[in-house]
């Protein structure tokens, strides 16, 4: 496969064939993100005929493919008639394949109806890792994501009348001290609102430093300590109206590891983050070091 690197996926893709078909995103001004902030990273599509030669490529080392992912960070930002001819491609050289996923923002679905992305699940492509970061249209703002809660929740749904699978993604400590709460319950009413499949959460990160995301926030953005993202999170919990979503705050970012399913465990991972406030000590929290991106 040729990349342009660095390549990017979800934790759960880890056994999938990446495809890239993009290069960056087509957006690229979220202040959280820098992932696609290379110069090699400029966004781009792939044309078709390398798309085509690479699967047949796949397909000449006789090594079952059972899953793909669309990367980079904006596949679906192509067309309709693009996304099926992949998806064709996919499937004339790959017949094994079973599950095609990939990022999706929002506003990604604007110009697909219902009945198209319904069409595409036929052809495979059946769950996006939507990565609502807030449902707080604030701190959405602030940090330059170019979506609201309606947006978001409106992307959601469609994915859901579609018969498609959603993974969604909050982001912990979005809002500093000063709109810690607002972004917790104004997540979880989006949560409450889509009800999606999957729901994750990761701790805000600054590898590169805080300057760019400060000047959204007017230099006011204070970072959330070990103790504030832990009552953030319980605030979180606390709100999410959840009938049957599968929960998970694993990734490495997060000091406290917290795995269920919404709302059937939701009492007894708010009793674990409960402790992890209370008595630190007995809540096998992550050391500094064994944290990361």
């Amino acid at each position: 496969m040729n990349y342009i690197e660095p390549l990017f996926r979800p934790p759960s893709e880890a056994r999938s064939l990446i495809l890239q078909v993009t290069n960056g995103c087509s957006w690229n001004r979220c202040t959280f993100c820098e992932m696609y902030t290379a110069p090699q990273k400029k966004f781009s599509l792939k044309p078709q005929d390398a798309i085509e030669k690479e699967l047949r490529e796949v397909a000449a080392t006789g090594q079952p493919v059972r899953r793909i992912f669309l990367a980079d960070g904006d596949a679906m930002t192509l067309s309709f008639r693009r996304l099926k001819e992949i998806l064709t491609a996919i499937r004339s050289h790959l017949p094994d394949v079973r599950r095609i996923s990939s990022y999706c923002l929002p506003r990604n679905l604007n110009n697909i109806s219902v009945e198209q992305l319904a069409e595409l699940r036929e052809l495979g492509l059946n769950l996006f890792y939507v990565g609502c970061e807030s449902g707080d249209d604030l701190v959405l703002e602030r940090v330059s994501k170019g979506e609201t809660f309606e947006t978001s929740l409106a992307a959601l749904q469609k994915i859901k009348d579609a018969g498609s699978r959603s993974s969604v993604m909050i982001l912990n400590g979005m809002g500093g001290k000063r709109y810690s709460r607002q972004h917790a319950e104004n997540s979880a009413r989006l949560m409450s609102a889509a009800q999606p499949d999957y729901l994750a959460t990761l701790v805000l990160s600054f590898p590169t430093g805080m300057e760019r995301y400060q000047a959204g926030f007017n230099g006011e953005f204070e970072p959330l300590n070990q103790q504030e993202l832990f009552q953030e999170m319980h605030w979180l919990l606390s709100e999410l109206q959840l009938d049957s979503t599968i929960f998970r705050s694993d990734h490495a970012s997060n000091y406290l590891v917290l795995k269920g399913t919404l709302g059937r465990d939701k009492e007894r991972l708010l009793e674990q983050v409960a402790t992890a406030m209370q008595r630190p000590e007995d809540a096998q929290l992550r050391e500094e070091w064994q944290r990361g991106l």
